[in-house]
């Protein structure tokens, strides 16, 4: 299947199915682009449309970004929130042109996100539930400064998220990512958060688990 010209460059597996096809979404991490999660493609059912998107910031000399980051910042904050939400707003739309150009089912929509990503990829399931119905967040933390006003309103009850992070991470603490589940229990989101013997990254125990998640 040929890319279409949408707001995301990307890169895509069409579906073995005939009618609409559950999507995934992938949403790779700073300094990465559309060629890195996609790899993960092939070991995933073939009954779904896999789209790969690319960050629209590029970086130098290589890979790009959904956001800047200033490592030098004091007290954990280097995220530059204005273009997190810029960011989120666009995968959002994004997810319409897919659905629309791509013929993918809008009730069934998975993001999977890793790092950068994973955080976006909380930042539009809970702000933008309607569209999103699987979240897998891989190495990644809550930021809800990023997300859509009046998101504590929004229903939950169709939206399912599964985190997972290594327990000696060297880029994003484990300590950040163990909030996670207890600020999504408060928001009533069903969710299961793991950790795994590994640094800024996937094991295959951690592929295998989330790949039986998907299909449960």
């Amino acid at each position: 299947m040929i890319t279409k010209n949408l707001s995301l460059q990307h890169v895509l597996r069409p579906s073995q199915l005939e009618g609409k096809a559950p999507l995934i979404l992938m949403l790779h991490g700073y300094g990465s682009d559309e060629n890195d999660l996609f790899s993960f493609a092939s070991e995933l059912s073939k009954d779904y449309l896999i789209v790969s998107a690319k960050a629209p910031q590029q970086m130098l000399p290589y890979g790009n970004a959904w956001y800047d980051i200033n490592f030098d910042a004091q007290g954990g904050k280097f995220t530059n929130d204005e273009q997190a939400i810029a960011s989120r707003e666009l995968i959002s739309t994004f997810i319409d042109e897919i659905v629309k150009e791509y013929h993918a089912d809008a009730d069934n929509v998975t993001l999977l996100g890793f790092s950068q990503g994973a955080i976006l990829s909380y930042a539009v399931a809970l702000s933008y539930p309607e569209k999103v119905n699987k979240v897998v967040a891989l190495s990644g933390y809550i930021h809800s400064s990023i997300y859509k006003s009046g998101y504590e309103d929004n229903d939950f009850s169709n939206l399912k998220i599964y985190a997972s992070h290594g327990n000696v991470d060297q880029v994003i603490p484990v300590e950040w990512a163990r909030k996670n589940k207890p600020f999504l229990d408060e928001l009533g989101i069903n969710n299961q958060y793991s950790e795994f013997p590994v640094g800024h990254g996937v094991n295959p125990d951690n592929f295998r688990e989330f790949k039986e998640w998907l299909a449960s």
